[in-house]
């Protein structure tokens, strides 16, 4: 992998509204739309966050893996149980065998991890797993990626060790439920939880359970993502 991208995607209703609530919460910018996508420009570095509108469905995110041979690398997801979805001419989209949507995109240049903002920074996707998909997605994400998987002692967790050079760590959790697919969420580093959690709310979001590790949050669209008490950077 030479960059990872995180793709929010909304549904049609109130992708303006969301757009506009990232964008408060990360500091960023909007580039001009591109058809039904917008990215969300840092003051500095590469850009990393990106939003979608999709047709329907609840809101939700995806992972875009940036490599040198798209066509390559979706070939082989597919040998590890992946299903493609759809083909495009520089680009693939898949789903993991457990349900979670990413895509493959070509390597554009990018090189550059953006600092944080208000001394926090979206700088994790976690990938939260059925129990009875555990092991199987487990491999798929450490063999798709080709990054060593490290397993957090006893705890539910596992952790993809992804170099410093790239924008987005990989946490992968083991959930309680047994859910229907594999989801994801987004995952905000910080050591200032106390003040992020009503500065976000203030921009739109709902604030839920907490903990002595992190704050589940939701965006205006029902997105569930976290504040991890993480130091940024």
């Amino acid at each position: 992998m030479r960059w990872t991208t995180l793709f929010l995607d909304f549904p049609s209703a109130g992708f303006a509204e969301g757009v506009d609530f990232w964008r408060r919460v990360t500091g960023t910018s909007l580039s001009g739309p591109r058809g039904e996508f917008v990215t969300l420009v840092p003051p500095e570095g590469d850009a990393y966050l990106r939003a979608q509108r999709l047709g329907s469905g609840p809101a939700r995110c995806h992972l875009d893996l940036h490599v040198d041979d798209v066509f390559a690398a979706a070939s082989r997801a597919a040998e590890l149980g992946a299903v493609v979805d759809l083909r495009g001419d520089e680009h693939v989209a898949l789903t993991s065998p457990g349900g979670q949507a990413f895509c493959f995109v070509p390597e554009e240049g990018e090189s550059t991890v953006p600092g944080p903002f208000e001394d926090a920074r979206l700088d994790q996707v976690c990938i939260d797993i059925p129990p009875r998909l555990w092991d199987a997605e487990c491999a798929f994400w450490r063999d798709v990626t080709g990054l060593p998987l490290d397993h957090v002692g006893n705890s539910e967790f596992a952790r993809l060790r992804v170099p410093s050079s790239l924008p987005l760590k990989v946490l992968l959790q083991r959930l309680d439920d047994d859910a229907p697919a594999v989801r994801s969420h987004p995952d905000f580093a910080t050591l200032r939880r106390s003040v992020l959690a009503p500065a976000h709310a203030a921009a739109g979001a709902h604030v839920g359970p907490a903990n002595e590790q992190w704050t589940v949050m939701s965006d205006p669209q029902g997105r569930v993502y976290c504040l991890t008490g993480r130091r940024p950077g």
